[in-house]
């Protein structure tokens, strides 16, 4: 988000110290379980156990059949959570684009970010990530599958550690290790390793970094840099202007994908390459 902007695959860099940087609140990877999603399993069931208690005083026999059938069939429990979070998924992604479309300077190219793919690129995707987010983890090999795809796309990373908790700051760190690789031209691989990394802690990070010839002392600096800090703030202030809740959320030209799934992801590119 500033910088001498980085050619693609080419690698800028900035960095900070530990992390003075705080989430939202609501954020969150996208595959943990939400309050939404755990209240609404709440209102259904409470709505279930209010139709079979009442379904024996209805009228004409049918609130025994609506008894029988929901007992019969209890998966209509889950078609009913489905749908409820399907229409809030939907109305999320929709105030998301508002947002979007009011700020786009927040969705601009930063020359401080990773990129890669042509500058002038008539798609560009971009990505929020937390390099722990289970979610990040599970589509990474696929997401990079579809950058190799599509090397007229521009793909553009935005480091938004969301998961540290208390003097837990492995996120901030592995966000800050890897913008230091980026500096140095070692973004994609770095990023590769951390993802596929099952417990990442600040060894392993280190480690990661080092494997990939990443030159520690040079990291180090940039790590703890000032302009890491501002870097990294920036990410998160730009994820709360848009009321982003999780990891990872993807923006297809500006659009935010309602899921994470890559190949949602890559028939949203197909769409945008059609309408130029």
């Amino acid at each position: 988000m500033t910088d001498a902007p980085p050619r693609s695959g080419q690698e800028p860099g900035q960095t900070t110290d530990q992390p003075t940087v705080t989430p939202p609140a609501a954020a969150k990877s996208r595959f943990a379980l939400s309050g939404t999603v755990l209240g609404g399993a709440a209102v259904a069931m409470s709505a279930l156990a209010l139709a079979l208690s009442a379904a024996p005083y209805l009228s004409g026999g049918f609130g025994g059949k609506v008894r029988d059938y929901l007992i019969s069939n209890p998966q209509v429990l889950d078609e009913v959570l489905a749908a409820r979070e399907t229409m809030e998924s939907q109305s999320r992604v929709q105030t998301i684009n508002a947002a979007a479309a009011a700020n786009p300077a927040l969705l601009a190219a930063d020359p401080r970010d990773p990129a890669f793919g042509p500058a002038n690129a008539k798609v560009t995707v971009i990505e929020f990530f937390d390099f722990r987010c289970p979610g990040c983890k599970a589509v990474a090999h696929d997401y990079r599958a579809l950058m190799a795809a599509h090397p007229e796309v521009r793909f553009v990373f935005k480091d938004w550690p969301i998961l540290d908790r208390g003097d837990d700051v492995t996120s901030q760190y592995a966000a800050r290790a890897a913008l230091a690789a980026h500096q140095q031209g070692k973004y994609l691989a770095v990023y590769d390793a951390l993802m596929a990394e099952r417990a990442l802690d600040r060894a392993a990070i280190d480690r990661i970094l080092a494997d990939n010839g990443v030159d520690m002392a040079k990291a180090n600096v940039a790590i703890s840099a000032p302009e890491m800090t501002r870097h990294v703030t920036d990410i998160h202030t730009s994820a709360a202007t848009l009321g982003l809740q999780g990891t990872p959320t993807f923006f297809i030209n500006g659009v935010a994908s309602p899921g994470i799934d890559p190949r949602e992801v890559g028939a949203l590119i197909e769409a945008a390459k059609k309408k130029g």
